[in-house]
């Protein structure tokens, strides 16, 4: 069984991004997704899950950042338009770890694969 995990940081002020909302859909060769797992990150900005990884399969990691935002105290002039944050990618090995950690702000966002 393949583990998924990341860690959120809020970008806009260094810190972990709690109670973020993070889905995991599997997209089959024909394009049809499924959703795998809906959860929050703990209080750390953390989320781990086991997942029954499909060889070759893809992914689509949605990471709720407009919600989490609107709950946070931004600058006043501050405009945000991300509602989204979509991570597309693969599990070639349905036995490994895979750790994608995101820095996001309300306007962009960063991630890579730490294994």
């Amino acid at each position: 069984m393949a583990v998924l995990s990341s860690h959120f940081l809020d970008g806009t002020n260094g810190t972990h991004a709690a109670a973020v909302g993070v889905t995991l859909i599997h997209v089959d060769m024909d394009e049809v997704r499924q959703t795998i797992f809906s959860d929050f990150s703990d209080d750390g900005g953390r989320f781990t899950h086991d997942v029954d990884a499909i060889e070759g399969g893809k992914y689509e990691m949605l990471i709720a950042s407009g919600a989490y935002f609107k709950g946070q105290v931004l600058p006043s002039d501050s405009v945000q338009i991300l509602e989204e944050i979509v991570i597309r990618f693969t599990m070639p090995d349905p036995e490994a770890r895979y750790h994608i950690p995101v820095i996001m702000s309300p306007n962009s966002y960063s991630c890579w694969w730490s294994s």
